[in-house]
């Protein structure tokens, strides 16, 4: 079978740093990692079992090359002793398992933590592209050129238009449901070729090396969840998390994701010092609008003049809804826009090209559940419904309405 991981810079760049700042900090803690598909596939993805587990195969059998290790020893806060672990590092198949469940796929990664969080972003390239394959190929790819030249006509336009205080700038965030990884690689060198001054980086660390562009990333949910299992009060997690990230990266990497357990109980915990350290936050569930302007209004509480930080946002984005964004708060915050899958995996409308919603969580940690309290409805991602009424009750997060109740409606903001 042709391979679909050729490379382990074929991956997002926060997986290093999460992985690099784990290491370091409790290389003990022992993981779970589970595979779900939120939405409904065009075919059964339990017929891609045999292809998967050959993937996987192929994936335990790569190892770092020394070229991949300089790149990733050249970025300035990737240590010379996670270097070295990375060369001695190999994905063991033991730590990860496949299986049919129905008509469903079962993937569960189990293990050291420092051996299997890796996992997550290539099995999830590797049941895209499998599952896409199947797809007419010619036809895929006209309609993905025909949109992808769309975005880009909407892109220069931009240039014509008046421009807020601060730039516009996005990045590809689209590795983890990308149609292929051809694909990916063709959308990202057009993007940089045809709009570098909107276009200023990837998460691809493997592609920001090829193209010569900048990696992008900071952490993940996953770390900050991880945090829920080491020890500290339950209600400290997120301030024992950002403590331990500003000492690992000392003024490096300061994106804060903000919706581990809300926005709101976040930004509880996101006092002065943090506030002063960090560089600005990462917006990845519920109102974008609302979520900005909670972030500014909580600058602005600090004293902090908020042209000095930056608000990233990356749930689900298109260009129109970045340039809306941008619009919104470009004369008031320096900005990011990462869009994923609507870069590298809108290729056309029939059922067969719907993109997969697939995920890869953390769900345990040293042996106790872990859980995200999503500011988007359908995101929590925890089968211990006792934890997640601790988790809510710790941070006073009221529980998701039924399906149906008037809770539910809320209207936008403005």
């Amino acid at each position: 079978m042709q391979p679909v991981i050729t490379s382990l810079l074929d991956t997002d760049l926060y997986k290093f740093t999460m992985w690099q700042a784990l290491l370091h900090r409790h290389p003990q803690t022992q993981a779970e990692y589970r595979f779900v598909c939120r939405n409904r596939p065009a075919y059964p993805l339990a017929e891609l079992l045999p292809e998967v587990n050959a993937a996987l195969d192929q994936l335990c059998a790569l190892r770092f090359t020394p070229a991949e290790l300089d790149y990733l020893g050249g970025l300035r806060f990737i240590r010379s002793d996670f270097v070295d672990f990375l060369r001695l590092f190999q994905f063991q198949r033991g730590f990860i398992e496949a299986r049919a469940e129905g008509d469903g796929l079962a993937i569960v990664a189990r293990g050291p933590q420092v051996h299997v969080m890796g996992f997550e972003i290539f099995v999830l390239a590797i049941v895209n592209e499998l599952y896409f394959r199947r797809a007419d190929q010619a036809a895929a790819l006209a309609g993905g050129r025909a949109r992808l030249a769309a975005k880009l006509d909407r892109l220069r336009r931009l240039a014509g238009e008046a421009a807020c205080r601060h730039p516009f700038e996005m990045f590809d965030f689209g590795l983890r449901r990308r149609f292929s990884g051809p694909w990916q690689r063709e959308v990202v060198q057009t993007l940089a070729r045809e709009v570098p001054q909107w276009f200023k980086g990837t998460s691809n660390v493997l592609l920001a090396r090829d193209l010569n562009l900048v990696p992008i990333g900071t952490m993940a949910h996953e770390y900050l969840q991880t945090y829920q299992s080491l020890g500290v009060r339950l209600r400290d997690f997120q301030q024992a998390a950002l403590e331990d990230w500003v000492q690992e990266y000392r003024g490096d990497l300061g994106i804060a994701l903000t919706d581990t357990v809300g926005m709101d109980a976040f930004l509880a915990d996101f006092d002065l010092y943090f506030a002063k350290l960090f560089d600005g936050l990462r917006h990845d569930s519920g109102d974008p609008v609302a979520w900005g302007e909670k972030a500014l209004a909580h600058y602005a509480r600090l004293r902090i003049d908020a042209h000095t930080k930056r608000l990233v946002f990356s749930d689900g984005l298109d260009v129109d809804r970045a340039i809306a964004l941008y619009r919104h708060f470009g004369d008031r915050v320096q900005l990011g826009f990462g869009i994923g899958t609507q870069l590298t995996n809108d290729m056309g409308d029939s059922p067969a090209l719907r993109p997969l919603h697939i995920v890869m969580k953390i769900v345990r940690a040293n042996g106790q559940p872990v859980a995200k309290l999503s500011d988007s409805p359908g995101k929590t991602l925890c089968d211990d419904e006792t934890f997640l009424a601790y988790l809510r009750q710790v941070f006073n997060v009221s529980p998701p309405a039924p399906p149906g109740s008037t809770a539910l409606k809320t209207t936008p903001a403005a």
